[in-house]
């Protein structure tokens, strides 16, 4: 029953810290899932969130039911899910309350001024990081340009360019696989 809690305990505490949405939420995975309680490795959750965004649904949401499933099947996923989208629903159903209030507010404007330019912040570091782990080579720089170039000049939708990189790189990996099977059988 502890692992349960835990879950939920850590998502919970995702959902309530991180602003901006999935991309601004890495950092977070990261100190929690990663180093604090060694439920996955930063490779997990980078592949986690490969697979959420080409699901539907929220990448936060579908990174933490990967996540609770992986360690406690599907109640583990329920777990997990409720704990990364109860504090939304929590500060959402304020607001939505007392909205009217203070909606023009000089001050909640500033302070969402403020709050937008930190999570831009956050998702500049964030990029950086997985620039920096995961284009490796020539190829992966290649897909990581194209996907860029494509999505924001061409206004591509970013599913395509997902499942563009990925046809890419299964076919980069079967074209080196028979090099190396027909270097290895050249060498016999």
């Amino acid at each position: 029953m502890k692992i349960y809690l835990d879950l939920f305990r850590a998502f919970f505490r995702i959902g309530a810290l991180t602003f901006g949405g999935g991309y601004a939420m890495l950092p977070m995975f990261k100190k929690e899932l990663v180093e604090k309680n060694g439920w996955c490795t930063e490779e997990d959750i980078l592949d986690y969130y490969a697979i959420a965004q080409c699901t539907p649904g929220v990448i936060a949401v579908n990174t933490a039911s990967f996540v609770g499933y992986r360690q406690k099947g599907v109640p583990g996923a329920i777990v997990s899910t409720l704990g990364v989208v109860a504090p939304s629903i929590l500060i959402i159903t304020v607001i939505a309350a007392f909205i009217r209030g203070f909606a023009h507010n000089i001050y909640v404007q500033h302070a969402l001024a403020g709050i937008r330019v930190a999570v831009c912040a956050l998702v500049a570091v964030t990029i950086y990081g997985l620039l920096k782990k995961n284009v490796k080579d020539l190829l992966t720089a290649l897909l990581a340009l194209g996907a860029f170039a494509f999505t924001f000049f061409l206004g591509l939708s970013p599913i395509i360019a997902v499942f563009v990189a990925a046809a890419a790189g299964i076919a980069a990996s079967v074209i080196k696989a028979k090099k190396n099977a027909t270097g290895e059988g050249e060498k016999k």
